[in-house]
């Protein structure tokens, strides 16, 4: 169950720029529970990390367990590729950086899972997958090694409080630096666990100043608090063929990220749900389609309402190196 007041302590940090731990983050019955999934790092581990498997409204997942943080959801960064993919040229999108909530990413906001030594394979989980990467942006330089799933880190979040809860999940996060998705990981394979997307019609200033507009959008955030199955608009790339994605590599990492889903897309009021379908992009993970054609989201559209940027459709006619992206009117 999800506490009270999570919208406000996220307000409460923008404007005063802290976070309250342990037990200003929840209830009196929770501040006595032995697990604190919320708990910020502030220091290095003494002994290896503990990946486990556990069923969720996802499917199963990856958490945490480690003693004291047994249960606790796991999530990876979609931006995070950046750094693989060119690199190391370009840091971590979850860091120390500064970003709006005046609060370092990788130890407070979304805690890093940390580990002394190889990490542990706990049931259900495949070891062949687990890794760590060495970061010196955590801890104030200080090397520290962080756990890895199918070459992605791994990170905790602080709005999840007790074994269980998914605040996090499927959360597109213009906090980051560059924006990226928030995502579960099944253990089988390392893919992405989003759950069944649900496509809807949202109506939105264009450039988020101009004429509004009603597109095919998608909800995303789905259980966080403070913006709780917000949408967001769709696009197409006029360069995708016979239902093949040409946004691949940093194009889906970070500007252009494609629509996923596990198991067939959901239409909403005034969607045909016959138009909907899916396919496999070449790391496994499913991707919608409208009318054969591949779906993605815009970075610069993502915000978190009276927090941190602005509704709008910022995507539609980019000219790009991958192709023009554009949006899907109604009834289309």
């Amino acid at each position: 169950m999800k506490s009270p007041g999570k919208s406000s302590r996220l307000a409460v940090m923008l404007t005063l720029g802290v976070i309250v731990v342990g037990i200003q983050f929840g209830s009196q019955a929770k501040a006595q529970s032995p697990v604190a999934c919320n708990t910020a790092v502030s220091s290095a581990p003494t002994a290896p990390a503990v990946v486990s498997a556990a069923s969720s409204p996802y499917g199963r997942i990856l958490v945490e367990g480690s003693a004291g943080y047994a249960g606790c959801t796991l999530y990876v960064l979609t931006s995070d590729e950046l750094h693989f993919l060119t690199s190391g040229a370009e840091p971590f999108a979850c860091s120390d950086n500064a970003n709006v909530l005046g609060q370092p990413c990788a130890t407070v906001l979304w805690p890093a899972l940390l580990t002394e030594g190889p990490p542990v394979a706990g049931p259900g989980v495949n070891p062949t997958l687990l890794g760590t990467v060495t970061r010196t942006d955590v801890l104030s330089g200080l090397s520290v090694q962080q756990v890895t799933y199918a070459g992605l880190p791994l990170y905790r979040f602080f709005l999840d409080e007790e074994p269980g809860e998914t605040e996090g999940v499927n959360l597109f996060d213009p906090v980051t630096s560059p924006t990226g998705i928030w995502y579960l990981v099944e253990p089988s394979r390392g893919r992405i666990a989003p759950g069944r997307a649900h496509l809807l019609i949202e109506t939105a200033p264009v450039d988020g100043t101009g004429a509004s507009q009603a597109v095919l959008a998608v909800t995303m955030n789905d259980d966080f608090s403070a913006f709780p199955n917000a949408s967001f608009p769709v696009y197409t790339l006029n360069t995708d063929r016979h239902h093949r994605s040409a946004c691949q590599g940093i194009c889906a990492a970070v500007p252009w990220p494609p629509v996923l889903t596990w198991g067939r897309p959901e239409a909403g009021p005034a969607v045909n749900p016959h138009a909907l379908g899916i396919i496999v992009r070449p790391d496994g993970t499913h991707q919608v389609t409208y009318k054969g054609k591949p779906l993605y989201l815009f970075y610069g559209d993502a915000y978190i309402g009276g927090i941190t940027g602005t509704q709008g459709i910022y995507g539609a006619g980019e000219v790009t190196p991958w192709g023009v992206f554009n949006t899907i009117p109604p009834l289309q």
